[in-house]
């Protein structure tokens, strides 16, 4: 047995990526790694009993250059005796609809094909053929792209697969150089399919694998895989045990408040509420959330989330930043009455001046206003352009857009305020805010006007 065939016979084992008798789906594309790949598990599989099929997914990016690789591995898995599966797409047409580099789009629509077929043949576990200067190639990529220590860890022996949690992603090169497999494939005559993209310079990864890494071993660090390796292992357990740390104080958080974690605890647990919500854990975001309690910070135009006190994230639909031009006509004449508006509840009640008012409502659900100067019709609207009102405490009316100001009330909030005015249109409440003067209950008031609210 070779060398190369011993060294992955022992990170499979020592990793525990297949158990025996287990059927393993190989990905494989005709180039060089997943052939040699392919080749070596072949090897393996009649000692340990795994029963390998083959899956090929063909990008179309390089015309009838990726046919050929198509029915290559094809052939080379039927003369091999093993089961074959493969599909393709148009990954350009999809990077163009979904907004997404030609790299990534290609990798999602790899790893969904992947996952389908592993499911559909029944097979839990994908081996793929990345190897360690694959590694070192995805730590300066993210590196450069300001990826924090989770990322730089690079890829793990196993994980999950992106498109299906239930099926396994096995690596069995990740401590094999390239040149070991480009050694291994010319020993022993395996033939593979050069992939000419591989040359080109305008992807990021190219670059940093024919230029920046040889000119960093030519003139800082000869053995810069051995001792970025080392780095990512150094990382990968710092991180695993911040992760770990931070997932303990979830059930703690009553004897340990948030704002006591270690800033690199708690950037890890801003982390994982942002994965919880599906949102891409940046940094600037964690800082603003972590940092910021109780402030809305807007992931897109659409979406707004939070930190509470407690350090947990909640989110919310953005509400419309345009001018609302709802209106109800109500009227109070009756006793007593309620009615829907706005997400609001509102019920009112005519009472003589001389009942004492309940002083246990709380006062921001609760208004008393002179009923005769409200009068027995009332609409209810919601913030208009020009709105102005005068607060009680104030010397004159102002602009309800200049309170808001004041308050900080955010923009879409704004929009969403419910407003009561007279049928001439002066307004007399404003959902939160202080009731207007002119309406206020006073020594001459004969009737009054309960109004109580809270949000539906």
């Amino acid at each position: 047995m070779s060398e190369l065939v011993s060294k992955v016979e022992q990170a499979i084992s020592a990793h525990h990526l297949f158990e025996p008798h287990q059927f393993v789906l190989v990905a494989v594309s005709g180039g060089l790694d997943s052939m040699v790949l392919l080749h070596v598990l072949h090897r393996l599989a009649d000692k340990y009993g795994w029963m390998p099929a083959v899956a090929h997914f063909n990008h179309q990016l390089r015309g009838t250059c990726s046919d050929r690789d198509a029915e290559f591995v094809k052939q080379t898995t039927a003369r091999r005796g093993l089961k074959f599966v493969s599909d393709s797409a148009d990954v350009k047409q999809f990077a163009r609809k979904q907004k997404l580099s030609i790299e990534m789009a290609g990798r999602q629509l790899r790893h969904d094909f992947l996952a389908r077929a592993a499911s559909m043949l029944g097979i839990r576990t994908i081996a793929l053929a990345h190897h360690a200067d694959d590694q070192v190639e995805l730590f300066f990529l993210r590196l450069l792209r300001g990826t924090g220590g989770e990322g730089l860890t690079g890829m793990r022996w196993t994980n999950p697969s992106p498109s299906n949690a239930n099926v396994q992603l096995a690596r069995p090169f990740l401590h094999v150089r390239r040149q070991e497999l480009e050694d291994y494939a010319k020993r022993e005559g395996i033939e593979f399919r050069p992939d000419a993209t591989n040359a080109q310079l305008q992807i990021e990864r190219n670059r940093i694998r024919h230029e920046l890494l040889p000119m960093l071993r030519q003139k800082f660090q000869p053995a810069l895989v051995t001792t970025t390796l080392r780095l990512m292992e150094i990382i990968g357990a710092q991180s695993d045990c911040i992760k770990q740390t931070a997932r303990h104080w979830e059930h703690r958080q009553n004897d340990l408040p948030f704002d006591q974690l270690h800033v690199a605890v708690q950037r890890q647990w801003m982390r994982l509420e942002l994965l919880r919500l599906n949102i891409a854990p940046e940094f600037d975001l964690i800082e603003k959330l972590r940092c910021r309690p109780g402030q809305v910070v807007m992931v897109n135009p659409k979406l707004g989330i939070w930190r509470n006190a407690k350090g947990n994230l909640q989110s919310r639909l953005a509400l419309s930043t345009t001018f609302n031009t709802e209106r109800s006509l109500l009227d109070v004449s009756p006793r007593d009455g309620r009615t829907v508006f706005g997400g609001l509840v509102i019920s009112w009640k005519l009472e003589e001046r001389q009942t004492p008012p309940r002083v246990l409502e709380p006062i921001s659900e609760c208004e008393y206003f002179d009923a005769a100067k409200v009068g027995p019709s009332i609409v209810l609207r919601h913030w208009q352009r020009g709105d102005r009102y005068q607060p009680i405490g104030m010397a004159a009316p102002v602009k309800l857009q200049d309170i808001f100001t004041n308050q900080k009330i955010a923009r879409e909030r704004r929009h969403q305020v419910v407003v009561a005015t007279t049928s001439l249109g002066e307004i007399f409440w404003v959902e939160g805010l202080r009731i207007s003067a002119r309406f206020k209950v006073s020594d001459d008031t004969v009737r009054r006007l309960k109004w109580t609210w809270r949000r539906d």
